[in-house]
């Protein structure tokens, strides 16, 4: 497995590959490894012939009042848990090296970006959307590996790929969870022990909001304020917000139908935790 530090290495690397005939796969990250993102490296490795893992711990998706300091960082278990997975190269630029000026371009992506993580972290998507749409044109023609439990987050690099025609295929893979169904995240790295053991309520209410769905609930707030009432019932979670959406378009749908995504954010201590659960049911409700 290699190691490069810079965007020319990479671009060479990658180039070579395309022209021996190789596919490319592409697993962004900020790195502290899970098995979360371990499962994005094997469905890479299972799609293609050469897969790279970018570990960057971008600050432009940091409000000033965020944890870009404290983001926890170990680049030499990262490059282990990347070699176990069967990864070929791994990207792991400074941000010297991915901003070299001060930066004057930044992506927007308007519409989907205006609720849940976007109100309340204002600044989010922009800097997410300006890192991956440089990893996009570092990288090239390639298929570009993303997590369901950042649902939003997901739509937003689909939808950038697809208006600026980026030669990339955007492939969304399933949550991982603990077995208490918390879905995998590096920020579970700040939970106390009392807040680990309280921090499943966000899976556990949102699996209770497509429980009433499944039993025929088709009142969006109806299933939304179950949701919420389930997080405030734990003392140690403060809640952000929950939404329950059409899956594709992340608009508002009343009566429910088709794809809904039930997601919701929520506080326990120091971590900030997301999570989703979809629900299908027929085009008329």
């Amino acid at each position: 497995m290699l190691l490069v530090t810079t965007a020319a290495e990479l671009r060479a690397h990658l180039d070579a590959v395309r022209r021996d005939g190789g596919r490319v796969g592409l697993v962004p990250t900020m790195g502290f490894l899970h098995d979360g993102h371990v499962s994005l490296m094997a469905a890479s490795v299972a799609d293609n012939d050469c897969t790279v893992v970018t570990i960057f711990v971008n600050p432009l998706q940091f409000a000033p009042t965020e944890d870009l300091a404290a983001y926890p960082r170990d680049l030499d278990r990262d490059r282990e848990r990347c070699e176990e997975a069967g990864v070929d190269l791994v990207f792991a630029p400074s941000v010297e090296e991915m901003y070299p000026a001060p930066v004057q371009t930044t992506v927007t992506v308007d519409g989907i970006t205006a609720t849940m993580e976007g109100a309340s972290r204002p600044t989010h998507f922009a800097g997410v959307a300006t890192v991956v749409a440089k990893l996009f044109a570092l990288a090239g023609p390639c298929r570009a590996y993303f997590g369901e439990k950042d649902f939003q987050q997901l739509a937003v690099v689909a939808t950038m790929a697809r208006d600026l025609s980026f030669p990339v295929e955007v492939v969304g893979c399933p949550i991982v969870r603990e077995a208490d169904g918390l879905a995998l995240s590096s920020r579970n790295a700040y939970l106390t022990e009392e807040e680990r053991a309280a921090a499943p309520v966000l899976h556990e209410a949102l699996e209770a909001g497509a429980a009433a769905v499944r039993d025929g609930e088709r009142d969006p707030e109806e299933v939304r304020a179950l949701v919420a009432a389930t997080i405030r019932a734990e003392p140690r979670a403060e809640l952000d917000y929950v939404a329950v959406v059409d899956a594709g378009t992340l608009e508002p749908v009343d009566p429910l139908r088709g794809e809904v995504r039930l997601l919701a954010a929520a506080r326990f201590g120091r971590a900030r935790l997301l999570d989703n659960v979809g629900v299908s049911l027929p085009a008329g409700g």
